[in-house]
């Protein structure tokens, strides 16, 4: 038989039709076999992780087959509970693969203290940005009279004053006590330039 009646036979077609179908079934089953593999299509949704202790976070995840792992801890939160989780990486919500870690950081079991700085005599757009950084916040402000206008003259924390160098726990708000700008300066040379003179009488003639 000729190439071109054996391109043209029954018996060519069938066998062309039998190849496909093999290939076909082999390509059908490496994708099984390579979504098996990968786990593609059955990924976990990562769970709010906010709030929960360690032990609880290893329970959580251990019922969803991932697993964790501890950064570090992070300055005191008050709206977060003592040895807490403040950040989860990745995010609640996030589709991950069954064995993924989740990194996590915990709060701190309270406020770390700082120094006082000197404030004295500083203006008051000076002392907040120093506050900030050292994690104090700013209180109530008091004026009273001063020259110096805006000027840092007392810091106190709950009514009690502070000095340089005195240690506070971050967080604390500082009450500042400022000078209102209105005061006077009056030069004791001249004080008595004021007083009415007291004439004295002279000797009768």
């Amino acid at each position: 038989m000729s190439l071109r009646k054996y391109l043209t036979s029954r018996v060519f077609f069938l066998q062309l039709l039998a190849a496909a179908a093999i290939i076909a079934a082999i390509g059908y089953l490496f994708m099984h076999w390579l979504t098996f593999t990968t786990d593609h299509g059955h990924e976990i949704e990562v769970p709010n992780l906010s709030k929960l202790t360690e032990e609880q976070v290893e329970n959580k995840l251990d019922e969803l087959d991932l697993d964790y792992v501890l950064l570090d801890s992070v300055d005191y939160r008050s709206e977060y509970p003592k040895y807490s989780v403040v950040e989860q990486d990745p995010l609640p919500g996030t589709m991950v693969k069954v064995g993924r870690k989740i990194y996590i950081k915990i709060n701190a079991s309270g406020f770390s203290s700082v120094k006082i700085p000197d404030l004295i005599e500083k203006t008051y757009r000076e002392a907040v940005p120093t506050l900030k950084a050292l994690g104090l916040e700013p209180g109530t402000i008091t004026y009273i009279p001063n020259l110096g206008k805006d000027m840092v003259l007392e810091m106190r924390l709950k009514g009690r004053n502070l000095k340089v160098g005195d240690r506070v726990l971050k967080a604390s708000k500082i009450d500042l006590v400022l000078g209102d700008g209105k005061a006077s300066y009056v030069d004791d040379s001249q004080a008595d330039s004021t007083a009415v003179p007291v004439e004295t009488p002279q000797d009768e003639q």
